[in-house]
């Protein structure tokens, strides 16, 4: 499944069940857009409905919306990657336990005449300051999803303030990551996206990546049960059921398993495997 002229935040149902299934015999995730996005889900869902005859429904949304709805006890598990927001989430009582899942990393693209010289750069605030220092086009989600989140930590650390220059050389799209991208190619713009969303990315046209190999830029998805103290109706069977086969040895090497174009898009390290 590739990703091409997706525009706004997500809103995905990823359904894989006979219809004679029983409302208790279903799930609903609220999940962050690059795992909807880059075909991880088609890939998996079919799998453990397979093993558990549960169905698995999916809202791909910005972490931060995801988490909101979660909090609205809209949904059974929550499947992000923003860990701060999520140990509050489960502070909060809203989930009852978080386990990290799996990993992939952030990378900045941009085009080929790569106007701020970053190409190559593995330190990425040494990268963000020379954006800022030329003027070079940014475009950010500015969505409050999980890269989102990434992206302004990251100027953080690097000391710059980009509410400055919104507007000017900073540029925020409000939208979900593929139409970031889009839209950051149209106006020539650097980009951080996560590598999954970016190989599955089908309008590149010239860009590439320039930034790449921090540290910095590693990307922790989590796994998350809603709490039924809180939320009365969620379906603790089903969504341990999911969760627990998540972290599992099967799922785990299942997530591993998962390619495109014989690139491997999410790496499992859940804490038992």
């Amino acid at each position: 499944m590739k990703l091409s002229q997706t525009l706004g935040a997500s809103f995905v149902a990823l359904t894989f069940a006979a219809s004679a299934f029983a409302a208790d015999q279903s799930i609903l995730v609220q999940s962050t857009t690059s795992t909807a996005n880059s075909g991880l889900y088609d890939y998996l869902l079919p799998i453990f409905q397979d093993k558990t005859g549960i169905q698995v429904n999916v809202v791909a949304v910005g972490t931060g919306q995801a988490i909101k709805n979660a909090e609205n006890c809209d949904g059974d598990v929550l499947l992000v990657h923003a860990k701060a927001s999520e140990e509050k989430f489960v502070a909060a009582g809203f989930g009852t336990e978080r386990t990290d899942l799996m990993y992939n990393d952030f990378v900045v693209v941009g085009p080929a005449a790569d106007p701020a010289g970053v190409h190559g750069m593995t330190d990425v605030s040494g990268a963000l300051t020379k954006i800022s220092e030329t003027g070079a086009l940014f475009a950010s989600r500015g969505d409050d999803s999980g890269t989102h989140k990434k992206e302004k930590a990251l100027w953080t650390a690097a000391g710059i303030d980009t509410a400055a220059a919104s507007g000017q050389w900073y540029r925020e799209t409000g939208s979900g990551m593929g139409a970031t991208l889009n839209a950051g190619i149209g106006m020539g713009a650097y980009v951080l996206t996560d590598r999954a969303t970016w190989i599955s990315f089908d309008n590149k046209q010239d860009y590439a990546i320039q930034v790449e190999g921090d540290d910095a830029l590693f990307n922790q998805y989590g796994v998350i049960p809603v709490n039924p103290a809180k939320c009365p109706a969620v379906n603790v069977e089903g969504a341990k059921t999911f969760s627990d086969w998540l972290v599992s040895a099967e799922g785990q090497d299942a997530i591993a398993a998962y390619t495109i174009n014989d690139q491997q898009l999410f790496f499992p390290n859940a804490p038992k495997n």
